[in-house]
């Protein structure tokens, strides 16, 4: 297993620690590889019931490498090429297959909706420290979060001059309300804890101390539960809420292979990521 990204299982709950904690824990091209193959294992694991994610100290989730990015472009347009190919693909799956037996499966879904949370199971997020663009994608496809007190939220996506790929565009509006989100992804601004509690976007704030093992409490009233009743409520959750929007991760998807085919420069967005932490530090 890659050190990038932990797992340990205890009492049928699986923690997934991001750890490149040098870098923020940046979505490098090898840490989110592990990220999947962690998760998608933990997923496939009898002895596991929930999943908690969280980051190595001081921050949950930088996003994407923008390092990485700024050397080469990083896996930026191979993400997009692949999430809209994934998508194409699925849809003809999806299509060939459907019958009046499906109505009545007791197996659910994968419920992630992108391929960064491949899982059937609960996710809680735990938000240890900053969790930035890719990294606050990233928390949005969990199915709740739990925040310490350190925690701070923002969507640079416009200051780094990339799209959002991993549904921000859907889930952030979903948490915050549609005035909300769009004020966080136009200023690129951090949104701190006790706010993020006020606005929604996440469901508890705790002493930083306290953040694991509160997580821990909430996945042990979860494996409390009948698992296959927990699994299909929440299935069942995620098939309400793509009833009406589920054009609107189609178009997101679009939008970010468009934006990303007009070209990415490296150096541009180096020149972008020193100023984006020039003024994080300025918002602390």
């Amino acid at each position: 297993m890659d050190d990038v990204a932990l797992l340990s299982v205890e009492e049928r709950v699986a923690t997934v620690t991001l750890n490149r904690p040098e870098a923020r824990n940046a979505l490098s091209r090898q840490l989110l590889g592990a990220l999947t193959r962690v998760v998608r294992d933990a997923d496939e694991r009898d002895d596991v019931d929930v999943l908690i994610l969280t980051g190595a100290d001081p921050a949950f989730c930088a996003g994407l490498d923008l390092k990485e990015l700024g050397r080469d472009g990083g896996p930026l347009r191979d993400l997009a090429r692949r999430d809209v190919a994934r998508r194409t693909n699925d849809s003809d799956v999806d299509s060939a297959n459907v019958n009046d037996d499906d109505a009545g499966t007791t197996t659910p879904p994968p419920r992630g909706r992108q391929a960064i949370l491949p899982t059937t199971k609960p996710v809680i997020g735990a938000v240890n420290g900053v969790a930035v663009t890719g990294g606050l994608e990233l928390a949005l496809n969990c199915d709740f979060l739990v925040a310490s007190d350190r925690a701070r939220f923002a969507d640079t996506h416009a200051r780094v001059g990339v799209h959002p790929l991993w549904g921000l565009t859907v889930l952030l509006p979903q948490a915050v309300g549609m005035r909300r989100a769009r004020q966080m992804s136009a200023t690129g601004n951090f949104v701190d804890a006790h706010t993020a509690l006020a606005w929604g976007l996440v469901n508890q704030v705790v002493p930083h101390a306290e953040l694991l093992p509160f997580a821990r409490q909430l996945a042990g009233d979860i494996v409390s539960n009948d698992q296959r009743a927990v699994r299909a409520i929440l299935a069942t959750y995620d098939a309400v809420n793509r009833a009406p929007g589920e054009e609107g991760w189609e178009t997101e998807a679009r939008h970010a292979a468009a934006f990303q085919g007009g070209g990415v420069e490296p150096a541009d967005i180096e020149r972008r990521r020193r100023g984006i932490l020039d003024r994080g530090r300025s918002q602390v």
